[in-house]
């Protein structure tokens, strides 16, 4: 006679999480190659646009069967958190190419390649530690991972104290207003990811 569980079947969420973060890195390369190779950019930005829609519905489907789940493999905030979390950093990238559209923004700065360039090793970084969710025993590789994307946070910190500087040195006033906010969606990229990591550091202490 087949034995019948009165336990309900967790729901992926680290499936979940892992398409979540795939898609978060290919928006952080889509970016880049945007800032590298600044043509075609109406084209460009929306695909960026449309990574994100889809992040959006990792989300809601993340969100809805938090809801329905009685029982989740981490606690419940650390899953919300996540989520809000990734999702947050998609939401700042789609910021900071829509208003390099919206700003007829002629040429990329050299420090803008630098802080997409920081951006796909943060979302590469998360790439290889969400994974480490699944398994009790690799959890702790996770910190690895969360030292990594401190560092670049404080990278990106240093990146964007020069990129003002720089800025304010002979820029228009127009440009500077222009820049200064995309820098500002580009740093809170950042720091949503080491967000991200900051939720999974918290993790592993509680589950090591």
């Amino acid at each position: 006679m087949p034995r019948i569980s009165i336990i309900p079947t967790q729901p992926k969420f680290f499936d979940f999480f892992e398409d979540s973060v795939a898609n978060l890195t290919k928006a952080t390369e889509a970016f880049a190659d945007l800032l590298e190779n600044y043509e075609d950019v109406p084209r460009k930005v929306a695909r960026i646009t449309e990574l994100e829609h889809y992040g959006d519905a990792i989300t809601h489907q993340i969100m809805r069967q938090l809801h329905r789940s009685f029982l989740t493999p981490i606690d419940r905030e650390d899953i919300a958190l996540l989520a809000d979390r990734l999702d947050s950093v998609m939401d700042f990238i789609e910021d900071a190419a829509n208003s390099m559209l919206l700003y007829r923004i002629e040429k990329p700065t050299k420090r803008a390649r630098e802080l997409a360039a920081i951006l796909v090793a943060v979302s590469k970084e998360l790439g290889a530690a969400l994974p480490l969710l699944r398994r009790h025993s690799k959890m702790k590789e996770i910190l690895n991972h969360c030292v990594e994307i401190n560092r670049l946070e404080n990278e990106a910190d240093a990146v964007t104290r020069l990129a003002l500087a720089e800025l304010f040195e002979g820029a228009s006033l127009a440009e500077v207003i222009k820049w200064r906010e995309i820098y500002e969606h580009m740093e809170n990229a950042v720091d949503r990811g080491e967000d991200v990591a900051n939720v999974l550091e918290g993790v592993v202490l509680k589950n090591g």
